[in-house]
């Protein structure tokens, strides 16, 4: 195995998921508009030689308090430095791949469908500034970089020797509930995004009830309506309360399915000879994952808190894809 690629892949996941908690940072602190063109800022390289446009604008928006701010543009730009320096390591694991294919001994079309998914994403980054943070389009490109995080990972995971001890009949019966896992966490990742790209995280500001009930007046119609503006519905009319309850609600919902469903797969694990040490990883990042969103809702949307809470929705989806390979490895050898 090349201890070269093996480094770089995982250098690559690594900055992945670090790609992942600036982009969240970079929306909470209300920053994707801080350069409103793209790639650069306002036509410069750096929000240090646009300086003087980026004056302009701000005395234009009556202050700093707008959108645009010279603080925001470099948390704009920080972003798109880190995600610029991914796309590139992508391209330099791909070549490699692709050249030593032989020597590896691994198929060069999961790097290739990275360098393709990066691509997309770098083209949902520009929609995201050029069509002034459409729900859909933010939510998208938070999925496109889990997406990304998670195949990342998967290689990662070939380039190591994991997966052994488990008993093979246990593993495969588990197996396809982890899958099903994968496919609820990235839901619920989703609805996550939804809610933070709307902002209607503080939607519901009472614990465990929403507006003093569990099933408050909601409108779900213009709530989940894909193609409109931020705010908005898809006729122009501004957004109802009621729908952003409904989002938030969802996601709550959400929160519950997946509480359950992947802690009962923790405790399978758990069981499970050779997985124990899996099961407890799982659980604890789940139950750190629920007690970040409750202290979301109960502290009001501290920036920590918030960054926090989606940097360990990445690290739920990382434990499910290892969890994934490591039942998927050893069923192939039984």
């Amino acid at each position: 195995m090349n201890a070269g690629y093996r480094r770089l892949v995982i250098a690559t996941a690594c900055l992945t998921f670090l790609v992942v908690v600036v982009g969240a940072y970079v929306r909470l602190t209300n920053a994707g508009l801080g350069c409103p063109d793209w790639p650069g800022c306002y036509g410069s390289v750096t929000p240090f030689h646009a300086a003087e446009e980026i004056s302009r604008a701000v005395k234009a928006q009556g202050g700093e308090h707008g959108p645009v701010s010279l603080n925001k543009a470099w948390k704009e730009m920080a972003h798109r430095y880190l995600a610029g320096t991914l796309g590139l390591l992508i391209l330099a694991i791909t070549i490699v791949a692709w050249r030593q294919r032989s020597v590896l001994r691994q198929s060069p079309a999961l790097p290739i469908a990275l360098l393709g998914l990066v691509v997309f994403q770098a083209a949902l980054g520009m929609w995201t500034v050029t069509l002034l943070l459409k729900p859909v389009i933010v939510t998208l490109h938070l999925l496109g970089g889990m997406a990304t995080l998670a195949l990342l990972v998967w290689l990662s995971l070939r380039q190591l020797h994991i997966g052994a001890g488990v008993r093979a009949p246990e593993a495969k019966r588990l197996r396809k509930w982890a899958v099903f896992g994968v496919g609820i966490v990235a839901l619920q990742i989703a609805l996550g995004g939804w809610v933070s790209s709307n902002y209607a995280a503080l939607a519901c500001v009472d614990l465990p009830t929403c507006h003093g009930e569990w099933v408050p007046r909601m409108d779900f119609e213009h709530g989940f309506q894909l193609v409109r503006e931020l705010g908005r519905t898809s006729d122009g009319s501004h957004l109802a309360y009621e729908a952003l309850t409904a989002i938030h609600w969802t996601h709550r919902l959400g929160a519950l399915i997946t509480f359950v469903y992947i802690g009962a797969l923790a405790i399978a694990l758990m069981r499970l000879r050779g997985t124990l040490s899996y099961g407890m990883g799982l659980a604890t990042v789940l139950f750190a994952q629920v007690a970040l969103g409750i202290a979301n809702v109960a502290a009001g949307l501290p920036l920590a808190v918030a960054v926090a809470h989606n940097a360990v929705a990445a690290l739920l989806l990382v434990q499910v894809v290892v969890i994934n390979f490591v039942l998927s490895r050893v069923s192939s050898f039984s």
